[in-house]
């Protein structure tokens, strides 16, 4: 399923897309399962607080290996989609999953996610992020919220808001005066693929429903970052057929020797995105 030209061009005129249906029912069904039984990711998550009274808890990662989650962010259809949307060979970035979890689960505050990773090295804005919905997203359980065209802003600056860098609030108040503001609600299975400048942000999950969603980033491999960070520089992607998807069967993320990001040992997460 990989986009078509006018979704490509669709993405680039408004700086996302969503793409319904992107994954089976079988294949998301897998990786819900697999995410909410996997203690491994349960106890590598933490917490960032969202200055509201809330948090969000995610679990990152930077090298997709053998695991359930692996195969997502390596499936021939998602790298050759970020591969047209940006031009180019692409390599991992990093991937994530975000855990809102039912009643408890916070905000995010405006942000573009090239504000933060322009501080990672990264030259050019050649990235692209996928929100791959494993839950229903719905605006009770704090659905993603865009800016259409706001990627044509350029990069924004960000200041802390809690333990979350967000947008100048006064430049965004103003941008919302201008541009509209839409609510993403999303199917599980459903896929959004958005630019790096877009702005965007979400909801505390006041309801009884989770909002537990992974997210695989690309970057274009002649984007190359000129400095280390806690993301990796490029690094060749190894791209499996789809079927690889639902062979992988509950192969977990510890099960495959893989590693996550520790927050306590990288101080550059502070603002981890999204």
């Amino acid at each position: 399923m990989i986009l078509s030209s006018a979704q490509v061009a669709r993405y680039h005129e408004q700086g996302y897309l969503l793409a319904p249906g992107y994954f089976s029912g079988e294949q998301i069904d897998l990786l819900r399962r697999a995410a909410k039984e996997d203690r491994g990711l349960d106890e590598h998550s933490f917490s960032r607080s969202d200055g509201e009274g809330g948090a969000v808890r995610l679990s990152l990662w930077n090298h997709p290996g053998d695991s359930l989650y692996g195969m997502f962010a390596r499936s021939a259809s998602l790298v050759h989609s970020a591969e047209a949307l940006l031009g180019g060979e692409v390599y991992h970035y990093h991937s994530k999953m975000i855990m809102k979890d039912a009643r408890v689960g916070g905000a995010w505050a405006w942000h573009q996610d090239y504000g933060y990773w322009y501080q990672n090295a990264v030259l050019f804005p050649l990235l692209t992020s996928v929100f791959i919905a494993v839950d229903r997203a719905t605006r009770a359980n704090g659905c993603l919220q865009v800016i259409p065209r706001s990627h044509e802003l350029g990069r924004l600056d960000h200041v802390l808001t809690g333990e979350q860098a967000g947008a100048d609030p006064a430049r965004v108040a103003a941008v919302l005066t201008r541009l509209p503001l839409e609510h993403i609600e999303m199917e599980p299975g459903d896929a959004l693929f958005f630019h790096p400048n877009l702005l965007h942000r979400s909801d505390q999950n006041t309801s009884e429903d989770p909002r537990w969603s992974m997210i695989c980033c690309y970057n274009a491999a002649r984007n190359d970052p000129y400095a280390d960070s806690h993301h990796p520089r490029y690094t060749p992607l190894e791209i499996v057929p789809d079927e690889a998807i639902l062979a992988a069967g509950l192969l977990r993320f510890s099960d495959a020797g893989e590693a996550f990001l520790d927050p306590t040992r990288d101080a550059s997460t502070r603002n981890l995105e999204r």
